[in-house]
């Protein structure tokens, strides 16, 4: 099997890194109550959530600071200011990361260069080949780079897309066809929303990204409610995910995931079975099937 080439670019802006750190801290602040971290609470709330005072307090730093902090400012505060609003909000240690990039992006790279389009080696792609469960790989903006047959298999024929829309964000939010391949689509279009903020927050200067999120924002109204959550998500790593197959119907497979080091970061996605499970036995029809010769 081939390599397959990514989507060409586009030319449009980047992300506000501001806007995006001030409606961040404000969604997490928004999610915590004041009796979650043991604080008394006073009357009622004009909006839901910590006030900026309480925060502060909580963090053990001044009103003016962390309000500082919220409209936009973190490139001047320390990393152990940041870890303490981290602490006070609660942050998951990917919260806790994406605050960082956030806040401080000089200290995440050394280069302001908007990043160069990604391809998938030859040598991941003879991997891919060679790996006896559905695989594929994918690149920061998730347009996938490359995949196997039993990958096929199971979630369609991406080679009979155009290379512009083989993209996971692309084909869950705009695709019934594929969605239609999860058994609960609603809970992979969050883990996919926050896979995307979270590579986002990371390559704040990629335009093509800023793009892709612009389109999904227009065109799916699903999407643009989950993007105002502001969540932040590695996917489904170690979890089982239900397939939902027009052939062989309903079978798990359990999601794992790794980095592919070597330049632009890209993640190798594997799906493999239980042993000795119905769904062993449904991945083996359909490996067979996808051998069978067309005619």
């Amino acid at each position: 099997m081939s390599s397959h080439v990514a989507p060409g670019d586009q030319v449009t802006s980047g992300l506000d890194r501001r806007t995006e750190l001030k409606e961040f801290l404000r969604s997490r602040r928004a999610r915590l109550r004041p009796e979650d971290v043991g604080l008394p609470s006073y009357g009622r709330r004009r909006v839901p959530g910590l006030r900026r005072e309480e925060l502060a307090q909580l963090a053990g730093v001044s009103y003016a600071y962390y309000a500082r902090l919220e409209q936009g400012y973190g490139d001047t505060m320390s990393v152990e200011v940041l870890d303490a609003v981290a602490r006070a909000l609660r942050l998951t240690e990917e919260e806790r990361d994406h605050l960082l990039r956030l806040a401080q992006p000089e200290r995440q790279s050394t280069t302001h260069a908007p990043p160069p389009p990604q391809r998938l080696r030859p040598t991941v792609q003879h991997l891919l080949d060679a790996l006896g469960v559905p695989a594929y790989a994918v690149g920061r903006r998730l347009d996938i780079l490359g995949w196997n047959q039993l990958a096929t298999a199971v979630f369609g024929d991406w080679a009979q897309l155009p290379p512009e829309e083989r993209n996971v964000a692309r084909l869950i939010f705009l695709s019934p066809e594929a969605r239609a391949r999860f058994a609960d689509p609603h809970a992979t279009a969050l883990r996919t929303a926050g896979v995307l903020r979270m590579n986002a927050g990371k390559s704040p200067g990629d335009s093509c990204l800023s793009s892709l999120i612009e389109e999904l924002s227009q065109k799916s109204e699903e999407f643009r409610q989950l993007w105002a959550h502001h969540e932040v998500s590695c996917g489904t790593v170690g979890e089982t995910v239900r397939i939902r197959h027009p052939l062989v119907g309903e079978f798990d497979l359990v999601h794992e995931a790794m980095a592919l080091p070597g330049g632009a970061p890209m993640r190798l996605n594997t799906y493999h079975a239980e042993p000795g499970s119905r769904s062993e036995e449904a991945l083996r029809m359909l490996a067979s099937w996808e051998m069978e010769p067309r005619r």
